[in-house]
């Protein structure tokens, strides 16, 4: 059957609205119903050549197929992928450009997949997101007909607009990203910024500061050394993953502890507005609270609101930092015997009874 003819005036409307998508994630949706309806298409998804996920931007209409192109991994075999090459060189690729109307009949994916769904036509435009590779790809039925050679001219003129959209859309997440990871940053809070597959996409320097052989980041992955955290971190990796992008994760702190430092508790906070554009793929934001010894109010300071001597005041500011009282005596060239000591008398000065209680009072001098 011959194919729908393109609405031109339709289609340019449409290419005005994509820098909408570019601050707003969510408009690709809107969007795409748009470039289906203005091409005489039933659907189209947004597909990455080399890392697919099932939770790409699509129309509604072809939510259910994506799901089971996904979950039977035909995503790994689809044979349109070979038109990948062709696509980012510039060229709009169809079945009938990849494939012989005989092969599309056998194929197991048309098969078991495209054509029950009720779909029977492919074009792909490809595009650069910064420097991956994407395809914007439109499905029509067998009564909306095949595209033909008008309307692959007619579908170029999306490429460019593509390109420049996706490459805004991830410079601006990037930017709001780094704006979120710098913010926490001043107030001396170590984050980091995580992606759909649990790789970390950015650090702010609180962080940088306190990683060690304990806690560290290595190929772009967070690693613990305490065994239990770290399976546990995995779990809320493979959570990230599978929950898709509008669903808040259900994830709870993990405790990560060490072998000479205080634990660290690791909490998960969602990332929104322009920095979860599907191109730069941030995921959620991860905040790891105690990696970095706490600021301690200044020795004078201690002294003076609890009537400390100065001795009793350096100490008291390392034991808030988390120093254990045996680091703190060898930083401050003392015996532990008259380091306890000191500590009995602070703790008498101060009416406090446990060194927990006692660095929950000074830290709040700071």
């Amino acid at each position: 059957m011959k194919a729908n003819r393109i609405d031109h005036e339709e289609l340019s409307k449409v290419l005005n609205r994509l820098g909408e998508a570019a601050v707003n994630p969510a408009a690709w949706h809107g969007i795409m119903d748009d470039i289906c309806k203005a091409v005489g298409a039933s659907a189209a998804l947004l597909l990455q050549s080399d890392v697919r996920t099932p939770d790409v931007p699509r129309t509604a209409s072809i939510a259910e197929a994506t799901e089971l192109y996904f979950r039977n991994n035909w995503h790994l075999r689809d044979p349109r992928a070979k038109g990948f090459p062709r696509m980012m060189a510039g060229e709009v690729v169809t079945d009938l450009d990849v494939m012989s109307p005989e092969q599309i009949r056998a194929d197991p994916m048309y098969n078991e997949l495209l054509f029950p769904s009720g779909y029977r036509w492919f074009a792909g435009i490809g595009f650069w997101a910064d420097s991956a590779a994407w395809a914007l790809t439109i499905q029509r039925t067998g009564r909306e007909g095949a595209f033909e050679a008008r309307d692959k001219e007619l579908l170029a003129q999306l490429a460019p607009r593509l390109t420049e959209t996706a490459t805004l859309a991830t410079a601006i997440g990037r930017a709001v990203l780094t704006s979120m990871t710098d913010v926490l940053d001043r107030v001396r809070q170590p984050a980091l910024a995580l992606d759909r597959e649990g790789m970390v996409l950015r650090t702010n320097q609180a962080a940088d500061r306190g990683f060690d052989d304990e806690i560290r980041i290595r190929d772009r992955r967070l690693l613990l050394r305490d065994k239990q955290a770290m399976a546990r971190f995995d779990q809320l990796i493979g959570m990230i993953r599978s929950t898709p992008d509008a669903v808040a994760i259900p994830a709870s702190p993990i405790l990560v502890r060490r072998s000479a430092k205080p634990p660290v508790v690791l909490r998960l906070l969602p990332v929104d507005g322009a920095a979860r554009s599907v191109f730069l793929g941030a995921r959620a934001m991860l905040i790891l609270s105690n990696l970095t010894p706490r600021p301690a109010p200044n020795p004078a300071l201690i002294g003076q609101a609890f009537d400390l001597t100065p001795a009793e005041s350096r100490l008291a500011a390392l034991l808030v930092t988390g120093t254990s009282i045996a680091g703190a005596a060898e930083q401050l060239h003392i015996s532990r015997e008259t380091a306890r000591n000191h500590l009995k008398s602070i703790f008498s000065k101060t009416g406090v009874h446990r060194q927990s209680e006692l660095v929950t009072l000074i830290s709040q001098l700071g």
